[in-house]
């Protein structure tokens, strides 16, 4: 009888006990603990391992005195590292083995705080509770490292962000991992100067992360300094990912161009058919008094075949006009049938005989047998113009300009490629010529939007617009569009 009183009241010291007292088996896993234990943690904390419970980790701590407990088969004292978020504490760590006839069978750890203000224990480990979850549950990465750069914290969008698992970052990466070569070195030396937000600090620095696949993510870093007695732990960052506000605002320029874009063709329509207007007076006049005079009047032949050159020419001036009319036509931009190889062959028929092309060999090595495409003929017609116009440019007006059409390999778009005998493109300058605003052409004789533009209008078909450098000179445009792009009839951006 009094053995069973001397083990209750055991019992209830244990469970009074101000510290963490549990037992664990030799591979970690909870086999027992004291009340205050189950009361943070919950009862459901037996059988599962403590190095997970308290710290998250997937392996024992590096300074467990339990793990030192095992080596030396006694018991083991080891300071435990300072929480950076609780400097008025007295942090250690004990463990003994418990023995079964000579065996270790299970272990005793206790971890016991000494606060200097009696009664604050309970609000601390409330409030490292509740900064836990904060920082897990936060919007942008928060990462911590000490001096050597092991990760110390490591939330839950920090692994969305970055792909690196938390077991992962909290056994294995270092923070200069997440950054280019040499910028984790830059970041410090920010952070240790008093220009960018104070010593100690570092505010809303842009950079670029690294993600475990490689690759660079844009990042808004905000940084601080830990310090202890004056003297520097850990660091820890605020990682905001940039890459949603980038696309928006990229969306938002190419929708701001467009809209540049649609206000310059609505006014060159109204300009085309008011001088369509005023050129197809005259030139009905022109086309009717011929015919009378070579109707009415028996004429040398000579002047018949001048006559007749003159209605020859009259007609063309009529289907220019025509075509003129029909590419700058405003529509509603939507998506028909359309024959891709007849797009090509307006856009030719429009300035194949301007001064620049007089000295261009135009070859058309179009497949006739393509199918149509759903597809905005009058975009299609800007893109073509503007791609052709840019070649012939680049050969200053001299050489050869090569238009081919097809099917893909796999039969499921259809590609035009315009191949010119130009100098190519610098290697320097080919990566950004679809930029808004980036142009290869001298200050005043170019924009920077045609190429721009063109590729936001094969984009918006669903399609691909590459341009390289032929292996023998000169540059190739290589368009490919889905021959199914949505519904017809379906009304689409500019």
């Amino acid at each position: 009888m009094h053995n069973d009183t001397e083990k209750q009241y055991l019992l209830k010291a244990i469970d009074e006990f101000v510290g963490r007292l549990i037992v664990v088996s030799p591979d970690f896993e909870i086999i027992a603990a004291n009340y205050k234990v189950k009361k943070l943690h919950g009862s459901s904390i037996i059988g599962r391992y403590c190095h997970e419970v308290f710290w998250g980790r997937p392996s024992p701590c590096d300074n467990c005195a339990v793990v030192e407990a095992q080596t030396k088969s006694k018991a083991s004292l080891r300071p435990k590292p300072a929480d950076i978020f609780q400097k008025h504490r007295i942090p250690c760590y004990y463990a003994y083995p418990i023995y079964d006839q000579n065996h270790i069978v299970s272990y005793v750890s206790v971890d016991f705080d000494l606060p200097i203000n009696s009664g604050l224990e309970e609000k601390f480990q409330r409030t490292n509770a509740f900064l836990k979850n904060l920082i897990l549950n936060a919007v942008d990465c928060v990462i911590a490292a000490d001096r050597k750069g092991n990760i110390l914290i490591y939330n839950d969008m920090a692994s969305k962000v970055f792909g690196y698992s938390s077991d992962e970052a909290l056994d294995s990466l270092n923070i200069r991992d997440i950054y280019p070569e040499g910028v984790a070195y830059e970041v410090m030396r920010k952070l240790r100067s008093d220009e960018y937000g104070g010593k100690g600090k570092l505010r809303q620095l842009q950079v670029d992360g690294v993600a475990k696949n490689g690759e660079a993510i844009p990042i808004l870093l905000n940084a601080t300094i830990i310090y202890e007695d004056g003297e520097e732990v850990a660091t820890i960052g605020f990682f905001h990912d940039l890459r949603d506000e980038i696309e928006m605002k990229d969306k938002l320029d190419q929708t701001r161009l467009q809209l540049l874009q649609a206000e310059k063709m609505a006014s060159l329509g109204k300009l085309a058919a008011g001088v369509a207007h005023q050129i197809n007076n005259p030139l009905g006049g022109i086309t009717l008094f011929t015919k009378l005079i070579l109707e009415e009047n028996e004429l040398a032949e000579n002047i018949e075949e001048d006559l007749n050159r003159i209605l020859k020419d009259a007609e063309r001036c009529r289907e220019t006009v025509k075509e003129l009319l029909e590419f700058t036509r405003q529509t509603r931009y939507l998506k028909q049938p359309c024959d891709i190889n007849e797009a090509v062959s307006r856009t030719l028929f429009l300035v194949k005989d301007q001064v620049l092309f007089h000295n261009i060999e135009i070859k058309k090595e179009l497949s006739p047998t393509l199918p149509k495409i759903s597809a905005d003929i009058q975009q299609l017609n800007h893109v073509f113009m503007n791609i052709i116009l840019n070649a012939a440019q680049a050969m200053e007006g001299r050489g050869v300009l090569t238009l081919e059409s097809g099917l893909t390999r796999d039969s499921e778009r259809v590609f035009i490629r315009i191949m010119d005998t130009g100098a190519g493109i610098p290697d320097d300058k080919l990566p950004h010529i679809f930029d808004p605003f980036y142009t290869t052409k001298e200050e005043g004789e170019g924009t920077g939007l045609g190429l721009s533009l063109a590729y936001s209008i094969i984009k918006n078909h669903g399609g691909t617009v590459n341009a390289e450098n032929n292996p023998d000179g000169g540059a190739s445009f290589t368009i490919e569009i889905p021959l199914k792009t949505g519904e017809e009839n379906e009304r689409t951006e500019l």
